[in-house]
């Protein structure tokens, strides 16, 4: 018995309700309709529930007897015995065509005769889908038309649209009878304007039907798009600094692929070609100095057109690193007093000043900061005792002196007659006589 085996066709019940024919004394034949896939094996069953040994005959659309009991009527090789019985004749149809579709009855011979009716559907199977409108390469930007077609589908099959997996639902869809007027050829149409990011992505035309046994025909076209370059630059790091290497990388991408780029600087050939190595896409910078300052342009073609990045480069100074500071101490200058002898008095200065070697402070980062450090106070500490020296020197030549010209002046009311009772006048100029200290 064929039926639900697997090494029949695919065979799909129909609806569960059941075709009755009431009779007398309870006696009436029971009949099931029945789907199948073209090419594929149908079982029809005819039941009765009572019977008192009456014949139980099967017939096809056409009204010919095919069993009668367990007697072949029609010599078809593809109609075999599946069971006979006064309770049951079942039969079974292999190598479905859909010629085959129908009415079958099963009549069961009483005084009348009752009848059932058993209705055959026949599936007509899709044909694997086509894509057709796809001519490689397409450019970016070109509006692209693809039809998906398939035929031989009974009832209508259905056409779904995929791209990146995401269903596609804007499409035209347009169904045909064919020649044979049991069968359609359905088609899909598919319209959408094609970027960069197309390229490379499978479109999927999926045809679903109840024939596949939930396994869909699908066909799929990988699109190839042509696009210009698109280019940009990656610095190797993102605080060039002076004395350090820098490397710019090119990165473009496009369909063809870009030819080797061109790298330029400030509009013009690259100045030092010693120090500036291009390898492949990278711009390779062995010691940057001030002078690479500037605009870099990378260019990338290809047959489709041209593109371009730019960097602008600043070299940095390196950060500077803070001497040691150098505390001088404090240098206080000798105590000089005068006396004048018109008043008398006596008059003290003194100055004390504080001297800080200037170049104590942070300086430039050298080889040997505790050398230069070490150069620097010895130099600051020379200075202070040439200073020091040189001040002792003239506050000792300047010196402090008394002279006996005003002497017998202090006590006199007025400056002209200190001058008259001076001792060192005129009268006794040659007694004059002065002490130098």
């Amino acid at each position: 018995m064929c039926l639900f085996s697997s090494s029949c066709a695919i065979l799909v019940p129909a609806a569960a309700s059941k075709n009755k024919v009431k009779g007398s004394q309870g006696q009436f034949p029971l009949t099931q309709n029945v789907t199948v896939v073209e090419g594929g094996t149908a079982i029809l069953t005819c039941r009765v529930d009572q019977n008192d040994n009456t014949s139980l005959q099967w017939s096809n659309p056409a009204q010919q007897t095919l069993y009668f009991d367990d007697k072949k009527a029609l010599r078809d090789n593809r109609i075999e015995l599946v069971r006979a019985s006064w309770h049951e004749l079942s039969i079974s149809v292999s190598d479905v065509s859909l010629s085959d579709e129908g009415q079958y009855t099963c009549s069961l011979f009483t005084m009348p005769v009752k009848t059932s009716k058993a209705y055959l559907t026949v599936l007509g199977v899709p044909e694997k889908p086509q894509i057709s409108g796809f001519s490689s390469p397409v450019m970016e930007g070109d509006l692209m038309q693809l039809t998906c077609k398939t035929s031989g589908s009974k009832p209508a099959a259905d056409i779904r649209w995929f791209k990146n997996d995401k269903e596609i639902k804007d499409v035209k869809y347009l169904k045909e009878e064919d020649a044979n007027r049991k069968t359609f050829t359905v088609s899909s149409t598919l319209d959408f304007r094609v970027d960069r990011s197309d390229d490379g992505v499978a479109v999927i035309c999926r045809v679903d039907h109840e024939s596949l046994n939930a396994t869909p025909q699908v066909a799929m076209q990988v699109l190839e798009i042509h696009y210009t370059p698109s280019v940009k630059i990656i610095p190797s790091t993102p605080f060039p600094q002076e004395g350090q290497p820098l490397i710019l990388t090119c990165e473009s991408k496009g369909k063809p692929l870009p030819e080797p780029v061109l790298w330029t600087k400030d509009g013009g050939e690259l100045p030092d070609p010693d120090r500036m190595v291009v390898s492949g896409r990278e711009l390779n910078i062995l010691f940057l100095n001030k002078t690479d300052n500037g605009t870099y342009r990378c260019e990338a073609t290809n047959t489709i057109g041209q593109s371009s990045a730019e960097y602008v480069l600043i070299v940095h100074d390196v950060p500077n690193t803070l001497l040691p500071t150098t505390i001088i101490p404090s240098l206080t200058t000798a105590t000089v007093t005068t006396t004048v002898a018109i008043t008398a008095s006596q008059t003290t200065s003194a100055t004390s000043s504080n001297i800080r070697d200037p170049n104590a402070l942070a300086g430039q980062t050298g080889p040997d900061h505790a050398l230069i450090g070490g150069i620097v106070a010895v130099v600051v500490f020379v200075t202070l005792c040439s200073i020091f020296l040189l001040g002792r020197y003239l506050a000792r030549h300047k010196g402090t002196y008394l002279t006996n010209e005003a002497k017998g002046a202090e006590d006199a009311p007025d400056a002209d007659t200190a001058i008259i009772n001076a001792e060192g006048s005129q009268v006794n100029a040659e007694e004059k006589k002065e002490y130098f200290i």
